[in-house]
């Protein structure tokens, strides 16, 4: 005949195991919390400076749209503010999961190692981030029609991709974060195809 634990016994052997699962669920949490990226990171760094960065492709994409008949055109301009816009969405709940302020209070681009200083479109305290166009090009782009607006943003576009595309392979060299790592590998390969799709349009156009 087996022997029946006390009930003294197997109480205690449910809250030993209580505990231990307790302790496993906060180990857990605790290492997920310091395995994740910091708020002054590279990758937080990058989900800032990039949202911002795209924001304004999606600014001038929404511009051109209204200011050319061109079919070609308007769908580029509407795949980059889709894209773009999704993408920041994403990084935008990066921050958020990771307690990263959306705004960096010692300026822009200091992730890449850049110095701030003041003025340019990185910000009042920060360095100016590769490919932004200036508020007077915009100016421009929103004064223009047809071709002269095609080619305009085209050229704008291409340079701001080249940034972009800088800005990517940056922080692929600064982190080991899977999913910063897939979304800047996606970027690399995606605007490096439109720039390539922009140069032709270009071409077709007559401009460099």
């Amino acid at each position: 005949m087996t022997e029946r634990p006390a009930p003294g016994r197997r109480a205690t052997a449910v809250l030993v195991a209580v505990l231990l699962l307790a302790a496993a669920a906060v180990a857990a949490s605790a290492f997920l919390r310091s395995g994740g990226p910091g708020p002054d990171g590279p990758e937080a760094g990058f989900a800032r400076d990039m949202s911002a960065h795209h924001a304004q492709a999606v600014r001038m994409s929404f511009i051109v749209r209204d200011r050319t008949r061109d079919e070609r055109v308007r769908l580029l301009a509407y795949d980059i503010a889709n894209t773009q816009s999704q993408q920041i969405g994403m990084m935008t709940a990066w921050l958020d999961e990771w307690d990263a302020p959306k705004a960096d209070p010692g300026g822009s681009m200091r992730w890449m190692g850049h110095g701030a200083h003041g003025g340019g479109a990185g910000g009042a305290s920060g360095a100016r981030m590769p490919g932004m166009a200036t508020e007077a090009q915009i100016g421009e782009l929103q004064k223009a029609d047809g071709r002269d607006a095609e080619t305009r943003y085209l050229s704008l576009m291409i340079e701001h991709h080249r940034g972009g595309v800088e800005m990517a392979r940056a922080v692929l060299a600064r982190t080991g974060h899977d999913r910063v790592e897939r979304l800047a590998r996606t970027m690399v390969d995606g605007q490096e195809a439109e720039i390539r799709l922009m140069e032709g349009m270009l071409r077709e156009r007559g401009a460099r």
